[in-house]
């Protein structure tokens, strides 16, 4: 009769393609592990399991149901976990990553008051602008702005950032204020050195063809550069706002901005152990802080 520990192991054998590393990541013998698996195929009738002489498939059927029993034996594991630990504080360190400019503007406040509530919690926060392995970096989590590269993540949106097209006063009153997303491309305009010379307006429907004599991959860099009245910028609404309220830029074709750029809350898909108490105590309470600020 097939146990919890049988569902378990073959989620290890699942992640791990193998059962030798299945048994080393679980501690169990390598014997163990096979009648493991077997047991269940046998209780269940079905190969979950395709073998190889060099390595193990899961079968079509297999993923499925890895991915079903998944979220339910978290939710066991949870469960247990919450039961034992519900007469005891948050405690133990969190690391979580996050970009350079988002980072300290809005979740370091978020977190701050997340250690204010939860004095036995310790945490980390790792600062970089590129997509880094959340696993090989020791990430609990990281939160994320943009679309995602197709990947393994399990992901939590929190909503979606705006978009703000900007200019200095300086700069609007020597060459005019542009109106329609299609004069852009009369006007100076300040670009990624990556950008394709097209901004997307409009919902994604219009592209337009821009130009300009200034680049740079920083965006505090950009935003300087619009500010010093070099050309029109467009960024994330939240990275001007100070800069518009201030009436050092100007915010202009209000009404034809992109889409809303994602913003999500990633992890890594590790077996079937729960998440750590702690870690989704901070994750919730960062998604309830983000998405109040309508940023």
């Amino acid at each position: 009769m097939t146990s919890l520990a049988d569902y378990t192991t073959f989620l290890g054998i699942v992640d791990e393609g193998s059962l030798t590393s299945a048994a080393a990541r679980l501690g169990r013998s390598l014997q163990a592990v096979s009648r493991s698996l077997a047991r269940l195929e046998q209780d269940l009738g079905i190969e979950l399991v395709s073998r190889t002489t060099r390595r193990l498939h899961p079968t079509a059927a297999g993923l499925d149901f890895a991915d079903r029993i998944r979220l339910a034996l978290a939710t066991i594991d949870g469960a247990r976990e919450d039961l034992i630990a519900s007469d005891r504080r948050l405690a133990g360190p969190i690391r979580v990553g996050t970009s350079s400019l988002f980072g300290p503007e809005y979740v370091t406040p978020a977190l701050s008051q997340f250690l204010t509530r939860n004095p036995d919690v310790d945490i980390e926060l790792v600062l970089s602008d590129e997509h880094v392995d959340l696993v090989a970096e020791k990430l609990d989590f990281a939160v994320r702005i943009g679309n995602l590269p197709n990947s393994n993540m399990r992901v939590r949106r929190i909503g979606g950032l705006s978009w703000a097209v900007f200019a200095s006063p300086a700069y609007l009153a020597a060459h005019g204020r542009p109106e329609l997303p299609r004069e852009l491309s009369r006007h100076e305009c300040v670009l990624r050195a990556s950008d394709d010379d097209r901004w997307v307006f409009d919902n994604d429907r219009r592209r337009i063809a821009v130009r300009g004599r200034f680049r740079s991959e920083n965006a505090a860099v950009r935003n300087a550069a619009v500010a010093s009245g070099i050309g029109i910028g467009l960024a994330p609404l939240w990275q001007v706002r100070k800069l518009i309220e201030q009436g050092i830029v100007e915010q202009i074709l209000v009404g034809h901005e992109p889409p809303p750029i994602p913003l999500q809350i990633v992890r890594a898909r590790r077996g079937a152990g729960a998440l750590p108490r702690r870690v989704r105590a901070a994750m919730d309470f960062l998604v309830a802080r983000l998405s109040a600020l309508r940023i």
